[in-house]
């Protein structure tokens, strides 16, 4: 499982020009589902995300998570993070778990980092979306529950 983290003032996603998730201060994940991914990596990647200390304390230091500062989370779904683009033009997605497995894996995804509190938005999976967002610092990060970067 791999995901892009943005630190965030606010953030939405639209689907056919209607707003189906939308946030303020916290963070933006871009989740891609791999075909060898299963619960133990949606237990890592949800209790890493969320108490990421990425956000700053009172001295400006980055020392606080999600949960220390109340943040909310808009997690979309967004398979081409296993495009790999090694070979050719044309990324190849065949590490991508197939759609009906990544839906799955996708919302117990969801649902673990709502077992947090947090309020949790969502884009929707497998549409065409919009991402809208201001970052903050700007703050990305990278993660893979196969630990590969």
């Amino acid at each position: 499982m791999r995901a892009v983290i943005q630190r965030v003032k606010n953030a939405k996603v639209e689907v056919e020009g209607k707003t189906v998730g939308k946030i303020e201060n916290g963070l933006l994940v871009l989740l891609g589902v791999g075909k060898d991914d299963n619960k133990e990596d949606i237990k890592y990647l949800a209790e890493k995300i969320i108490n990421l200390r990425i956000f700053d304390d009172e001295n400006g230091k980055m020392n606080l998570s999600l949960l220390d500062i109340n943040g909310e989370l808009l997690i979309v779904s967004q398979f081409t993070l296993y495009g790999d683009c090694r070979k050719g033009r044309r990324p190849s997605y065949s590490e991508s778990a197939p759609p009906d497995i990544a839906k799955k894996l996708y919302e117990e995804f969801v649902n673990a980092c709502k077992n947090y509190n947090l309020k949790v938005e969502t884009g929707e999976f497998g549409a065409h979306m919009q991402v809208s967002l201001v970052n903050d610092g700007p703050v990305t990060l990278l993660l893979d529950s196969k630990k590969v970067f």
